[in-house]
């Protein structure tokens, strides 16, 4: 029987180091999977309520690339980008305007996950990064952080 003890109790130690071992916030990920899979269907069913998903101190980048080759990076006010969400869903969906993903990987900042995947717009015909820094808030996650490329 002390033997049977020893043994449960070496067990429990190995899971205990185990667990101590791991990285903050690694229990974060599946509410960040879960935030980004609502993220993805309110797109697709062109809801504005997507706006909501942005905190409203969310940093939105956008590096535009044009034919010609220039670029321009542009940064806009999370209240700003959350009214344009709002306001450009109708459109986006009288122009069948949607987006797919792939080669999407979560990764661990802190206590905020980052998402990144390949952005493939099909009325334009042309694939792009994104990354999106999401994390808890006391009313839920919510995005932070909008990395984007396009293309007019």
């Amino acid at each position: 029987m002390t033997r049977a003890v020893s043994t449960v109790i070496a067990a429990l130690a190995v899971v205990a180091t185990a667990v101590a071992g791991q990285k903050p916030g690694s229990a974060h990920i599946p509410e960040a999977r879960a935030l980004f899979e609502r993220y993805v269907t309110l797109e697709q069913q062109f809801d504005p309520l997507v706006a909501d998903l942005y905190s409203d101190e969310a940093v939105i980048k956008n590096k535009r690339t044009y034919p010609t080759g220039q670029v321009r990076e542009m940064t806009l006010p999370a209240r700003q980008y959350k009214d344009l969400i709002r306001k450009a869903m109708p459109l986006a969906k009288e122009r069948g305007d949607t987006s797919s993903y792939s080669e999407c990987a979560y990764s661990e900042e802190g206590a905020r996950v980052r998402i990144t995947c390949k952005r493939f717009s099909t009325l334009k015909k042309y694939t792009s990064p994104i990354s999106l820094l999401v994390g808890p808030t006391p009313g839920g996650w919510l995005i932070f952080e909008e990395l984007s490329e396009s293309q007019p």
